[in-house]
């Protein structure tokens, strides 16, 4: 797939060698890179170390000498500045539901216009959004770009009746400069902004980023280090990120993505939902159900059964809302949320539809008054679906927002 490159390449910037700081690997798509190198400020997630400098945006902490790319390919060094991605999307804008995100406790019915650029920290074989994240390593990947302004992001935004603006796509960390730029605007705005990420999280990048934060999604992908690092990343480098959102006072949701013979082992799966109650029994986990994708087609596709059983095991490792994904209407319950008091129905779900919202407006549950955790309506129902049909649900199957 040969990306559509709409605006011309910019000649102040000039090609560059590539390699990242442990080896030399080879970009797969030179004419994108060039073209991306000309879309890039001085970044702020650096600093110099003699002669080389260091990348703090994601747990690598690569040590880039001049003319060479970080392990993620987007971020060089050119002139003893780290340049990294800006201006741009890949692929256009889309408003998708927040539960798509997933996020089932931050203003839940509501819509995130959602926004992404190339690349990523990690290489995982099963990607879902390989086509954007892998678009430097895999000639068959990348996605038209389409050259934007953060205000122009955030009037997009404001008409397609968003409540969230929200990076993912691809990795942001490693774009979290490009981020926080467009958050910088959407705040101001009233627009709540969140990141779907990862979770290869560095200190330096969560005190970047959190004054614009109020939610982080992670992606917890296992809990054995030897196939985290098959992926890319570390299980530690993860799990500290994790602690280290929670610990920072953002909103946290953790997902899970069930791989037949890869992490559905019910010894792997008790160790993570013991985890994650380690760090907060509130944080809600999703599983989610796998399907064969990009590299990894051999798995079969996780069953609605596998993770019905995965809730049931987090559940029974003390974690108070697990959910079941990617199987609307096939996994009964475990798309809504229940109080962990009282276990009163207090939002009822069919995939990113809101069937029933009963939350009150004070963000208590109505029968027993137990605070529910999470982003809540300011004004409680007024601002969800409270009914509707499966034919509503496919209508909010996310869709691409043009802008000015």
């Amino acid at each position: 797939m040969t990306p559509q490159i709409p605006v011309a390449e910019s000649k102040s910037t000039a090609s560059l060698p590539v390699a990242d700081a442990a080896a030399k690997p080879v970009v797969a798509n030179e004419p994108l890179a060039r073209a991306l190198d000309s879309r890039t400020t001085v970044g702020q997630l650096w600093r110099a170390e003699g002669e080389r400098i260091r990348c703090v945006a994601c747990g690598h902490r690569c040590l880039i000498a001049e003319g060479r790319r970080g392990i993620c390919k987007v971020r060089f060094n050119q002139g003893g500045q780290l340049r990294v991605p800006f201006g741009y999307v890949a692929g256009g804008l889309a408003s998708d539901p927040v539960e798509k995100k997933p996020f089932f406790h931050v203003h839940p019915g509501s819509d995130a216009l959602t926004f992404g650029m190339l690349g990523c920290d990690f290489h995982c074989a099963y990607c879902q959004n390989w086509f954007t994240s892998q678009a430097l390593r895999d000639d068959a990947a990348g996605a038209s770009l389409v050259e934007l302004t953060p205000q122009q992001i955030v009037s997009a935004a404001r008409r397609s009746g968003a409540r969230l603006v929200v990076s993912s796509y691809n990795e942001p960390l490693i774009t979290a400069e490009w981020a926080v730029a467009v958050f910088q605007e959407a705040k101001p705005a009233g627009f709540a902004c969140a990141f779907v990420s990862n979770g290869n999280l560095t200190s330096e990048a969560l005190d970047f980023l959190q004054p614009w934060l109020v939610a982080y999604k992670i992606d917890l992908k296992g809990f054995n280090d030897r196939r985290y690092r098959s992926l890319g990343g570390t299980l530690e480098a993860v799990t500290n990120g994790i602690r280290m959102v929670h610990e920072r006072g953002l909103w946290l949701e953790v997902v899970t993505l069930i791989v037949p013979g890869f992490n559905d082992s019910e010894a792997e799966l008790r160790d993570i939902a013991r985890f994650l109650a380690s760090v907060s029994r509130d944080i809600p986990w999703h599983v989610t159900a796998f399907h064969p994708d990009y590299r990894m087609t051999n798995p079969p596709a996780t069953t609605a059964r596998q993770i019905i059983r995965t809730a049931e095991i987090g559940v029974e490792e003390g974690l108070n809302f697990v959910y079941a994904g990617n199987a609307p209407g096939r996994v009964g319950d475990w798309e809504n949320t229940y109080c962990p008091s009282c276990h009163e129905l207090l939002i009822e779900r069919v995939g990113y539809l809101i069937r029933n919202y009963r939350i009150a407006e004070n963000g208590q549950c109505p029968k027993c008054k137990r605070a529910i955790p999470g982003i809540w309506p300011g004004d409680g129902a007024a601002q969800v679906s409270a009914s509707g049909s499966m034919m509503d649900y496919y209508r909010r199957a996310p869709r691409r927002v043009q802008p000015n």
